[in-house]
């Protein structure tokens, strides 16, 4: 779900604030299931400002009839803003998934040595497709780490730098430009439809061309490939790591949300071992230690399954049979599965 807000020239990048504002909690969804059940998340042209008037329209409207829903009433959308009862730590999960997803794959000797790279971020170059908030994070976690980002793609143009690009230098850049047009004079500008060489390429948003040659494609987007592109990626021995798993940061935090700031009225008293644990740790601490658990586990998991069904970097039909065998496992043991 998501709205949209047109620019035009004559004005700040806020304007069209009230008529954004009007439509980011249309009448069909207000009606629907609701907290619990179908739980809209920010996406292109929504952040937490936008999320926090969908959770408030909510919570004066259908949340107020009954006192059941007013209890879960602000959890009917995830991604609000923190002092409406968003998580620290949820702007960035995405990129931050996104980063841990690739690390993982990336450390992992066998499959390196089949693509013919070593392990680590130290000596990677690589690119970004889109330079949203999913784009902008994964830029900023895999640039701390080593990784040198030597272009950047966006909707309105593409820039390059084969010394590097620095991710904050160029959210400002973005901020005040809003566009990649007239961008600073050190950052080349690329024609549509130009390939360049890297070790590993991050989707945040739009698919893929079949001129491009990294040796790892990274799914920060939903679908960002198509499936002849798959085809073609496989036969050329390059690894896509894949949408199901790697963007998957965002939801998990917002599992860790609806349980940390939605769950008042559930007393959960730690144990003395684990609150020592945890002591000193913040809440931001907290959720980025457990994220990065999540997609360490999940991608062992998958990892585990390829191997299994010897699928080599056909990694998304790996993820797809781990999920499937998962929900088979749930039913079977319930019994209600015939075999």
């Amino acid at each position: 779900m998501g709205a949209s807000q047109e620019r035009n020239s004559s004005g700040p990048r806020s304007q069209g604030t009230l008529s954004l504002g009007s439509m980011s909690a249309p009448k069909w969804w207000l009606l629907g299931p609701g907290p619990g059940i179908d739980v809209p998340a920010p996406d292109m042209s929504t952040g937490e400002r936008e999320m926090s008037w969908i959770a408030d329209t909510y919570a004066s409207t259908i949340g107020h009839y009954s006192l059941l829903w007013d209890i879960n009433a602000h959890a009917c959308v995830t991604g609000e803003l923190i002092s409406q009862g968003d998580i620290h730590g949820r702007i960035s999960a995405t990129g931050r998934g996104v980063f841990h997803g690739i690390e993982n794959f990336i450390s992992e000797t066998s499959y390196m040595s089949i693509l013919g790279m070593t392990p680590g971020f130290g000596d990677k170059i690589f690119v970004i497709q889109r330079f949203g908030n999913v784009g902008l994070h994964s830029m900023r976690y895999l640039h701390r780490f080593g990784a040198k980002c030597i272009a950047v793609g966006e909707s309105d143009g593409s820039i390059w730098n084969p010394d590097g690009i620095d991710p904050k230098e160029l959210e400002d850049f973005k901020l005040v430009l809003i566009h990649f047009y007239g961008i600073d004079t050190k950052y080349k500008h690329l024609n549509s439809g130009a390939a360049i060489n890297c070790d590993f390429q991050s989707m945040a948003a739009t698919w893929v061309r079949s001129g491009l040659f990294p040796k790892i494609i990274a799914e920060g987007a939903n679908g960002p490939t198509t499936p002849e592109a798959d085809k073609i990626f496989l036969e050329r021995n390059i690894m896509v790591i894949p949408d199901l798993y790697l963007n998957a940061g965002g939801v998990t935090v917002s599992y860790f949300e609806k349980f940390g700031k939605h769950s008042a009225t559930i007393p959960m008293v730690p144990t003395v071992e684990f609150q020592d644990r945890i002591l000193g740790a913040s809440e931001k601490d907290i959720v980025h230690s457990g994220l990065a658990y999540t997609m360490e586990r999940s991608a062992r998991q998958i990892l585990c399954t390829a191997m299994k069904y010897n699928l080599g970097l056909d990694l998304r039909t790996a993820a797809y049979v781990n999920a499937i065998e998962k929900v088979f496992k749930g039913y079977n043991e319930a019994g209600v599965t015939f075999t």
